[in-house]
């Protein structure tokens, strides 16, 4: 088979760019918050190898979108406003004469991009992502290819999220040609990938339009002094203290949250700079003043997507229709009702954050006590560890006899599944279906 293999050396230098963090210390990533670029999680040299006699028969997996353009252009149109404001009055500091020109030049690469789609490094994220689980499994593709088994894919509907499926499914073809014609056309299922959006997230929509707690609980971590001294701190970098003061503390806030913003999102475009390297945009932000606005940025997702209150599971119940799809599909193969050998799906940061949720994967266990907030100092939930651009989960399926193992793929690191689940033995990533099925409510 002509099957493309990424070089391990490239891998390992990829699985290092997004290091663990402890609780309390965000990782160099942290503050970019869900718009963290996209980097496999584990050394492909280190993935445990199946028990003897199990083959693998069917994969399934569940991608966000990959790195993008921002979804429109209100942040640049605001900091420039301000830019063009200062500049006419003579209130440009050295550097925020820089980021003027800095910013319409960002703005105009997401402007030819397209507000919300993918940028030249979230195809190759997705791309790459794509040929990596062709290397995973060479097997499965083998049998598939051999045995004529289809491969399912289903998106969203949403623009990006089908360039990333359409993206996906042919690196997975080049790979070797014979899996194109098995390769079905990509589907849409809001229900089950645009849940937030959908009737099953009917209750959810009402929590974050009406729940005073919520409202309540994110305006006490969002106005605190902490939050008003970093936003003046952003904006001296660019203005002179005289221009800083005219504007109101709320104009400052959102002045400075716009920069942050900006600073956010630049990596996912740094193959639209003029070099091709990026944009720099970590000079006109201190390294403090991003990482507290990349904790409100998280605070946000946590309590809107993520765990949220302890109280209550209305911010992650909805992906049980998610969660119960990856069963359905197993047990389907299992009972010899699917010719599917792979299924593939594509979606977004606001089903991926719940579903992490639902399944307990790690870093997203343990929600916020009513009436203490969520800080980085007493949570490990970190939106660039949970959903970073490109984040996945993958369940492959192994055979043998009558039995079969289960392991998951976090952002292609091998993971553990929730707690009371175990797997067959204390130091393996293979899981019993039977065993999970049962852990998981379904027997």
């Amino acid at each position: 088979m002509n099957r493309v293999t990424p070089a391990l050396a490239l891998c390992a230098v990829l699985v290092a760019a997004l290091p663990a963090q402890a609780v309390g210390r965000p990782a160099p990533t942290a503050s970019y918050g869900t718009k963290a670029p996209y980097a496999p999680q584990q050394d492909p040299r280190a993935y445990e190898k199946a028990p003897a006699g199990f083959t693998p028969v069917f994969t399934e997996n569940v991608s966000r979108h990959g790195s993008r353009s921002a979804t429109d252009g209100e942040d640049a149109d605001l900091v420039l406003g301000l830019w063009d404001e200062a500049d006419a009055a003579g209130q440009l500091t050295r550097g925020g004469t820089e980021f003027g020109p800095k910013v319409r030049a960002l703005r105009t690469a997401m402007a030819t991009v397209g507000y919300g789609n993918l940028s030249a490094r979230g195809k190759r994220e997705i791309q790459d992502t794509a040929v990596r689980m062709a290397d995973r499994l060479p097997s499965l593709f083998d049998r598939i290819a051999r045995n004529g088994e289809k491969i399912d894919v289903v998106s969203s509907g949403q623009g990006r999220a089908v360039d990333s499926a359409d993206l996906y499914t042919g690196a997975l073809a080049d790979t070797d040609p014979a899996l194109r014609p098995l390769i079905g056309a990509t589907r849409t299922d809001k229900d089950l990938l645009y849940f937030h959006k959908a009737a099953g997230g009917a209750a959810y929509r009402d929590y974050i339009a009406n729940d005073k707690r919520l409202a309540d609980t994110l305006r006490s971590i969002q106005d605190q002094p902490k939050t008003h001294a970093a936003a003046r701190s952003v904006l001296l970098r660019l203005f002179e203290p005289a221009f800083v003061d005219r504007l109101a503390a709320a104009d400052q806030v959102a002045a400075a949250r716009a920069v942050y913003n900006l600073y956010a999102i630049a990596p996912a475009l740094s193959g639209e700079s003029p070099d091709g390297r990026g944009w720099g945009m970590e000079r006109y932000i201190s390294r403090s003043d991003a990482a507290w606005f990349g904790y409100l940025s998280d605070a946000e997702d946590f309590y809107e997507k993520g765990p949220g209150f302890s109280d209550s599971d209305i911010t992650y119940r909805m992906a049980g229709v998610l969660l119960d799809d990856f069963f359905r599909q197993i047990e389907a193969k299992k009972a010899g009702t699917s010719d599917l050998g792979a299924e593939l799906r594509f979606t977004h940061a606001e089903e991926i954050i719940p579903l992490a949720a639902l399944m307990g994967l790690p870093g997203s266990t343990t929600p916020a006590t009513p009436g203490v907030p969520y800080t980085y100092e007493n949570n490990p939930w970190r939106g660039a560890n949970v959903a970073p651009l490109g984040s996945n989960i993958q369940w492959d399926v192994f055979r043998k006899g009558d039995r079969y193992l289960v392991r998951m793929l976090y952002n292609e690191k091998e993971t553990p599944f929730k707690a009371p689940c175990h797997p067959i033995k204390k130091t393996s990533t293979f899981y019993d279906l039977d065993d999970l099925e049962h852990c998981f409510g379904r027997s």
